[in-house]
């Protein structure tokens, strides 16, 4: 199999670590197999791709959708490093509201399963990054939403001191004031 899963303190968190075959001429590695992923218990249709390039301190997110749109991503970096942040919103969670971040880079090759119930960010660690995320629903605007980037009850520990923040990112509610609605 040219993948390796590997579960995370945070249940149902998956770093995925591609197997790369090099030659003479550079290297070769399987970015996605649906029937690989399937028997690693990642059994979504992904049926969208975003690509994202930032400079260096740009933080993006948090962001999730609600039901009937959730999405569940697999992030991964194609240039750069960033460090990629999931927060748990699943209401029946044991680990509801704690958060796990990671380095994802693309000379290492990893990416990071997050399914739906989660908020999402990233901010980015190199020079600049070119972040894809494979998303299991198309976004929707209408089931847009997101967390602040710097909700003390979350506690993020990111490791730039001043990011570069969106307007938009700025006016996401706290955790404890967001809207209960369905998550998935």
């Amino acid at each position: 199999m040219p993948f390796s899963f590997r579960a995370l303190e945070i249940p149902d968190l998956i770093v995925i670590e591609p197997q790369r075959f090099p030659d003479e001429r550079g290297w070769f590695m399987e970015r996605f197999k649906a029937s690989d992923f399937a028997d690693a218990g990642i059994r979504e249709q992904f049926v969208q791709d975003n690509v994202s390039f930032s400079s260096h301190g740009v933080l993006r997110g948090l962001h999730y959708q609600v039901a009937p749109a959730a999405q569940s991503k697999i992030v991964t970096t194609l240039s750069g490093e960033i460090f990629d942040v999931a927060v748990d919103l699943r209401p029946d969670s044991a680990t509801y509201g704690r958060w796990l971040g990671l380095a994802l880079s693309a000379a290492r090759g990893e990416a990071l399963y997050i399914p739906a119930g989660f908020a999402h960010g990233f901010v980015v660690t190199s020079r600049e990054a070119l972040v894809l995320y494979k998303c299991s629903a198309e976004y929707n605007r209408r089931c847009e939403r997101g967390v602040l980037w710097n909700d003390p009850a979350l506690a993020v520990r990111w490791p730039i001191a001043d990011p570069v923040v969106s307007e938009k990112d700025h006016r996401l509610p706290l955790l404890a004031d967001r809207a209960e609605e369905p998550l998935l």
